[in-house]
């Protein structure tokens, strides 16, 4: 490890649902000399916290409850373009890359390599460069800056908020309680999601959140449980993982 006293002391903002994880990274990069300033576990949560304390970095996980790390890290590159934005999750797939490039990330770390490589991208981000662990297809990411005209999302921010939330089991009521709007609005917002998918139920709309990277599907080990990442899905997943 780097001395506490020649790291830079940068403020660090973290996002994961798992506590366990939280403590043990603020744990580490403390003894890095980098100063964590705030911690949140679902996306919305994180937004608040980095407009309100300005971190120079943010670390977040894509698959938060309520709001995902990559719709977070848009919001706060929008209200904080001054926050370098890290993503520090397990997944490789093109899809994850080239939304997160998308919303404005700097940083792409795979949990599955070592904490060295979170340090380098800080440092890294830090310097205004973009970081990308290796792992992650360099192909992807070049095809992406080849060709800025990819097709935009179809579905606004707060569609994307919206459908996260509805596949994730939520119902109008508590969408709306969630997003601070009524019932009736979030309801609309469904509606025109379904019109420009057009997808006409639940279960097409969760598979398309879990195709795009809103939710994240549980993982199942080789022995058939499953994996300690738990899905973004639906309630009755969530309720069938207890058993």
């Amino acid at each position: 490890m780097s001395s506490p006293s020649t790291a830079p002391r940068l403020r660090i903002f973290l996002a994961d649902d798992q506590a366990v994880l939280r403590q043990g990274l603020k744990t580490v990069l403390r003894q890095e000399g980098f100063e964590v300033v705030g911690e949140a576990s679902d996306g919305h949560a994180a937004i608040k916290m980095c407009h309100t304390l300005r971190p120079e970095i943010a670390i977040l996980d894509i698959g938060m409850p309520l709001l995902n790390g990559i719709d977070a890290a848009r919001e706060i590159h929008k209200g904080c373009p001054q926050t370098k934005i890290i993503l520090l999750t397990m997944y490789t797939e093109g899809s994850y890359v080239l939304a997160s490039l998308r919303a404005g990330i700097t940083g792409y770390v795979l949990k599955s390599n070592p904490f060295a490589s979170l340090v380098e991208a800080i440092k890294a981000v830090a310097k205004g460069e973009t970081y990308l662990s290796s792992g992650v297809s360099k192909t992807i990411v070049k095809a992406y800056l080849s060709n800025p005209g990819l097709p935009a999302d179809p579905l606004s921010l707060r569609e994307r908020q919206v459908l996260q939330l509805v596949a994730e089991g939520k119902n109008m009521k508590e969408v709306g309680s969630v997003l601070g709007i009524s019932a009736r609005t979030a309801e609309t917002h469904r509606a025109r999601i379904m019109k420009k998918l057009s997808i006409f139920n639940v279960a097409g709309l969760v598979r398309y959140a879990l195709q795009h990277g809103l939710i994240i599907e549980r993982e199942t080990g080789s022995d058939g449980n499953n994996g300690s990442r738990g899905s973004r899905g639906s309630r009755g997943s969530r309720k069938a993982s207890k058993n």
